[in-house]
C-alpha cells in the first residue's frame, strides 16, 4: 500500500471522496506484485520492456530506432521524421550551450524558448499551441510542426547556438539579449 496515497475525487455521487491512487511507476510496481496468473501477461510485457531500454543503454542507436518507428506508427512520414530528429539533435546543442553560460532553471529556458519562437512565429509556443488547438500539457508542439515550421525553429536554434558560442554570454540576462540579436538578425 506505500505505492497508493489517498487523494479526495468526485465520486459519482458528486461527492468528494477519499480514493487511493498511483502514479504509473507504482502501478507497475503493484502489477509486479500481483500473484495472479492473470497479470502474466502484463509482466512479460514489463520485463520485455525492462530489456529493450537496457539494451539502448549499451547502444543508443537503437533507443533512435525505436523513436522512429513510433513516429512511422504514428503517420508521420521519413522525411517529416529525419528534420523532427535533428531538430531535437539542434535543440540539445542549444540547451547545452545555454547549460554552459550557467542557465539551469526550467522557467529561464522556456522564457529564452519563448524569444525565438516570437522572433521565428511571431508568438510564443504557449500562443503557438493554442492556433494549433493543442490544449493537453503532454502535447508537444513539434510532433505537431509541419517540414517548414520544423526548418524554422531548426534555423532559429541553430542560429542562437552559434551566437551564443561566439558571443559567451554569461548570465541569463546576456544570454536573453543574445536571442534578441537572434531575433534582429532573423527580421
Amino acid at each position: 500500500m506505500t505505492n497508493c496515497h489517498g487523494l479526495k475525487l468526485e465520486a459519482p455521487d458528486g461527492k468528494m471522496r477519499e480514493t487511493d491512487c498511483a502514479n504509473t511507476k507504482g502501478m507497475f510496481r503493484i502489477i509486479q506484485s500481483i500473484p495472479s496468473h492473470k497479470a502474466e501477461p502484463f509482466k512479460q510485457w514489463l520485463a520485455q520492456v525492462g530489456y529493450e531500454r537496457v539494451q539502448e543503454i549499451e547502444n543508443p542507436e537503437l533507443a533512435q530506432e525505436r523513436m522512429k518507428e513510433l513516429f512511422e506508427q504514428k503517420g508521420y512520414s521519413k522525411d517529416w521524421i529525419d528534420k523532427r530528429l535533428r531538430g531535437m539533435a539542434i535543440r540539445q546543442n542549444l540547451t547545452d550551450e545555454w547549460r554552459e553560460r550557467g542557465i539551469e532553471n526550467e522557467q529561464d529556458f522556456s522564457i529564452l524558448t519563448a524569444e525565438i519562437s516570437k522572433a521565428t512565429f511571431g508568438m510564443t509556443p504557449v500562443e503557438y499551441k493554442s492556433m494549433k488547438g493543442l490544449s493537453k500539457k503532454n502535447e508537444n508542439l513539434r510532433d505537431h510542426m509541419t517540414d517548414l515550421e520544423l526548418i524554422f525553429t531548426m534555423l532559429g536554434e541553430k542560429v542562437t547556438t552559434e551566437i551564443s558560442k561566439k558571443e559567451k554570454p554569461d548570465t541569463f540576462y546576456d544570454a536573453g539579449s543574445k536571442v534578441l540579436r537572434y531575433e534582429a538578425f532573423f527580421i
